[in-house]
Formats: structure tokens, sequence, C-alpha cells
């Protein structure tokens, strides 16, 4: 019998279907503190948790661990790789609270339209204030939803009956997915200047931590509402609040640094402040609990672990690459634009990279759309795709060209409803550094995708690499490293340019229209 330990208020569905399957037992304890029962019960092969924090301590106090199963999607309390270097396997539940906090966010847009909350206690005090609390409708407003995975479908469905105009951002939305649910696809720029409420639903990594700033913020009507219950870290409070009297935003706030009783930083912004209650539903706390036995189940029976957080790379893969997988999605997503809708991935992986192809492709996932976590497994990445209406298609290798260990990512996105553009780029490893072998036509680059580099092509004349180094230089940009070769018919030419600095987009826009370059982006490993 392996222990599980589950020191919360989770419904008792995970212990009733742990204890049917009959190679459990079941201790759950929310009385005590999680300290405690760790060292109360050593044993534990299984740890179940809602927000508790499992820190470094409580993993070795029981030294039989082997899973620690979050009940919902964040799982920033625990310790995770500290839990990798004991080789415990830490999994979520990603999904099972979505409708909780979908409601949440409807909750929140009527609860500051009306002014319920000091309303009520307006009234309650005796008070007749109805000219103060004079509100607005929702119906006929434009709202934005910012990461369009299951939260932001759902909170597009919920707002179907009010009769508003949904524009949503996701890098992997396709027009037709959109449509489906009554939404138009739109970029981020677009939805901050359009509309009157944004509703915030992408996880916090590197690449999406402080992306709400001054930048985005400025863009917003007079008078919108921004409302956060993914993650605090998206949001540059600082530029939120430099901003919001003069521009009379709203802000509607669930999310924290910390979950945690205290002073909160962001309290002199917030209109409305909840406890992080996104998930705190009767029905959510159910299919939670119930996720988290069957995916226990799964894990001890049938070895899956698609919602293992914490795992560093298959035995027998070198983990640089992992990392290629994702530099060279991350290449491709660069060269189409950023935010470019996608519509098909293709991915071939030669030699022994194939039987980690499963693997490898969530990387590129990740590194194509900033609301997938590279640390979720493939059955994940493949229901993503499908959620955001994306093809995946892996073809078979042929050995005699001799690749050797060599990823190659072709992503088509949509230009618009009739044309699309296809990215295709190849890559290695060699001596230990990532190497791009390939960018379309272009071959045999070796160039390390690290830093920032720019990219132009252009029909092929002398003096052009002098042009772009001169423009480079008048704004104190240096060039570490460069590729210039021609395409197959000579008639077009590369400039794939390493440079010691991140570079404005204007000064790349600037360069492109002196060169007549045919395209020209920018792209920061």
């Amino acid at each position: 019998m392996k222990k599980v330990l589950i020191p919360t208020k989770l419904h008792p569905v995970a212990r009733e279907t742990l204890n049917k399957h009959g190679n459990y037992e079941v201790v759950q304890d929310d009385s005590a503190e999680l300290s405690a029962l760790a060292s109360q019960h050593p044993d534990t092969y299984a740890l179940i948790v809602r927000s508790e924090k499992v820190t470094a301590e409580i993993i070795d106090a029981m030294p039989s661990l082997k899973v620690i199963i979050r009940a919902g999607a964040g799982y920033n309390t625990i310790d995770i790789k500290y839990a990798r270097s004991k080789n415990v396997d830490v999994m979520n539940t990603p999904g099972a609270n979505a409708n909780a906090v979908a409601e949440e966010v409807i909750a929140l847009m009527l609860a500051d339209a009306r002014h319920v909350v000091p309303a009520d206690a307006s009234t309650r005090e005796g008070k007749w204030e109805k000219k103060i609390f004079m509100g607005r409708e929702i119906t006929g407003k434009t709202v934005g939803i910012v990461g369009f995975g299951a939260i932001g479908q759902l909170v597009a469905k919920r707002l179907s009956g009010f009769d508003v105009k949904v524009l949503a951002f996701d890098p992997f939305l396709s027009d037709e997915r959109a449509r489906d649910l009554k939404a138009e696809s739109a970029e981020l720029t677009e939805i901050f200047e359009k509309c009157d409420y944004v509703s915030l639903h992408m996880p916090e990594n590197d690449e999406t931590r402080g992306i709400i700033n001054k930048s985005l913020l400025a863009r917003m009507k007079n008078g919108a509402t921004l409302i956060n219950c993914a993650r605090a870290g998206i949001i540059n409070e600082d530029d939120l609040r430099a901003l919001k009297a003069d521009k009379g935003l709203r802000y509607l706030n669930d999310v924290y640094p910390k979950d945690e009783a205290g002073p909160k930083p962001i309290a002199d912004v917030a209109d409305i402040m909840l406890p992080h209650l996104g998930a705190s539903t009767n029905e959510a706390n159910y299919n939670a609990a119930l996720r988290s036995a069957t995916q226990l189940i799964g894990y001890d029976d049938k070895g899956i672990a698609s919602y293992v957080v914490n795992r560093d790379v298959p035995e027998g893969l070198d983990k640089a690459y992992s990392e290629l997988a994702y530099a060279l999605a991350h290449l491709c997503r660069g060269i189409a634009g950023g935010n470019k809708q996608m519509k098909l991935i293709e991915t071939s992986f030669y030699g022994d990279l194939a039987k980690f192809g499963d693997w490898l492709l969530v990387q590129i996932v990740a590194a194509l759309s900033d609301d997938f976590d590279r640390t979720l497994g493939y059955d994940a990445a493949l229901e993503y795709l499908k959620e955001m209406g994306v093809e995946y298609f892996n073809r078979d290798t042929d050995a005699s060209k001799g690749y050797g260990n060599s990823i190659t990512v072709d992503i088509t996105t949509s230009l618009d409803a009739a044309h699309f553009q296809r990215i295709s780029v190849r890559g290695t490893v060699a001596e230990g550094n990532m190497m791009i072998s390939r960018i379309n036509d272009f071959d045999k680059l070796y160039f390390e995708p690290v830093g920032t580099a720019v990219l132009f092509i252009y029909k092929d004349r002398p003096g052009v690499i002098g042009q772009i180094g001169k423009a480079l230089a008048e704004a104190d940009i240096n060039i570490a490293d460069m590729r210039n070769p021609h395409d197959p018919s000579g008639a077009h030419s590369l400039a794939l340019m390493k440079i010691n600095q991140k570079v404005d987009a204007a000064i790349v826009e600037k360069i492109a229209a002196q060169i007549e370059a045919l395209h020209a982006s920018c792209v920061n490993f």
C-alpha cells in the first residue's frame, strides 16, 4: 500500500477514488500544520496539496516521497527544484479550476460596474447614496482577453449573453477558433487600444513577466478596466500606478506575489481586491480533487507523466537539444513577426532525437506561445494545440540525408484570410553549442542562437552590409557575429547578425527601409 497524505480541505472524492483503487492508504487531515503531518508520516509516497507551501524541509521530512500533486494550476508554493534534486515528481491539474476563474472575472466586472462592494457598505450604514453609485452597463462594450487558453475561452463563453464584442490575443489562436467562440483575434496592442475591459489570462514566466507595462497601459482608453486573475508578476505595478489616475483606469485584482495575510503592495492601486478566490468554488475543488486522484493512478499504473512540471530531460537526451528545440521555434516566431496566427507546426527529429520527439514538441509549443508552460507534458501540448485549432505533423526522417542529430521546425502562419507564410529552420548541437544551420533556403549558417540577432533578406547587390553596419554603428550597436549567404538562385541574400544589445524596433524598420529589405526582424534569444 502506498501512503497518500492530503493535508488540506480537498473534496473527499480524491480520497474515495484512491481508496476504491485499492493500492493506496489515504491520510487526509486539515487540522494540523503540514510540517507536523510530514513528521508524523515519513513513509508518505504521494502528497496532494492546494496552496500549502511545500518547502525543502517538508520534502526532507518524508524520505519515501515520490510524487507531489498540486490540486490546481499554479505550483509556485512548491520548491520544484529541490523536489527534482530528491527525484520527486511534481504534477499540477491545469484546467480543473478554469470555469471557476472565468466566472470570477464576470463577477468582478459586474461588481465594479455597479459599485456592489461600496454600495453594500454604504447602505448597511443607513445611507441612501444612489447618485454616488451611478454605474455602467457591460452590454455593448468591447472586452479584450489576453491569453485564450481554457480560462480565456470560458470567459468569452460566459460573456456571450452580454452582447459584447470580444477581442482575443493568443499567438496560436486561429480565426476559425475565435469565430467559433464569437470572438475576433487581435494583436496585443490593438486590445489595449480598443477595449473597455481587458482580462489577463497568461502564465508568469521569463517571457511574460512585466509584459503589461507602460507601453501597453498608456494605450488604454480613458476609464477602461484591467482585470488580473492570472499572476501578479505579469503586470508592472509601478507603471500601472503612474498611469492609473491620469487615465481614470479601474483595476480589479485577485493575485499577489505571495498568498498570505498582510499588507499588499497593490492595495493603493486596486479598486477591488480578492484573496485569490479564483479556484475557491465547491465545483472547482471537486474537479481538482478528482483530477489529482486519477492523475496519480495513471502515473502509477500506466506511467502517464503528462502533467509533471519539474522534469529536466529524459534519460539519454542532452539538455542542449531541449534548448535547441525551444530556440528554433522562438526564431520561427520572431521571423513570423512575434504573434502571427499559427496554423500548422511540422517537425523533423533526426538521428537519435527521433525517440525524444514527444518531449521536444513541448519545448517548441512553449516557445511559440506565452500561454503554454514548457514544464508540461506531450499530452498537454497536443491538447493545447487542439484547443487552439493548430494542426501538428511530425515527419518521418531520412537518415541518408546525413543531418546527424538535428531538428527541423516549420511553422505556417496566416497573414490574412487568404494568405499564408511558411518558415522553416533547422539546427543542431556542435561541441555543446546550439547552432542554427538553415533558415528557409539559406543553408550552412552555423549561427549560435544566443543574445540578440537581427535578420534582413534583400535583393543581392554590393554595399548592403556596409549600409546595415553603418546604421547600427550610428545607434551605438556593435556587430558580434555575422552570416551573409545567398539563396540557391543567387537573387537574394540573408544578413544575419548577432549584436551586443537589444535594438529598438524603429531602428530595424529604418534599416529595412534604407536597404529595401524584403524581410526584417529582430529576435531576442
